[in-house]
């Protein structure tokens, strides 16, 4: 039984879901908006809105904190220098998810996952 387990598990170990968040999280930060099924955007919302929230700090920890998570030190800084910044007056709720219909081949439920 899976009580008190948080998290989906996406069919894959532990290492393979780690990397499939922190590439979304990255391509999600880099453009803004990215298409993906529901269950992962639900999935990536918490990654996303903690890296957020570090930006909004600012500090050099937070930065090194980010920089574990993303390994691309010109994406840190665009969200510490850009994001973060933008969301300084918002107390949480940095993205959005739009439903955009089932995907074509498996029917899956596609959502669109962007910064608000």
């Amino acid at each position: 039984m899976r009580h008190a387990k948080k998290g989906k598990k996406f069919a894959t170990d532990a290492s393979h879901r780690k990397a499939i968040l922190r590439g979304m999280a990255a391509a999600l930060l880099q453009h803004e908006k990215i298409r993906t099924t529901e269950v992962r955007a639900k999935e990536l919302r918490p990654v996303v809105e903690r890296l957020i929230t570090l930006a909004r700090r600012g500090d050099i920890h937070a930065r090194r904190q980010a920089m574990a998570v993303l390994d691309d030190k010109a994406l840190v800084h665009k969200v510490f220098d850009e994001v973060g910044p933008r969301f300084a007056e918002r107390n949480g709720g940095y993205t959005r998810i739009v439903k955009i219909g089932p995907r074509h081949g498996d029917a899956a439920p596609m959502v669109l996952i962007e910064l608000v």
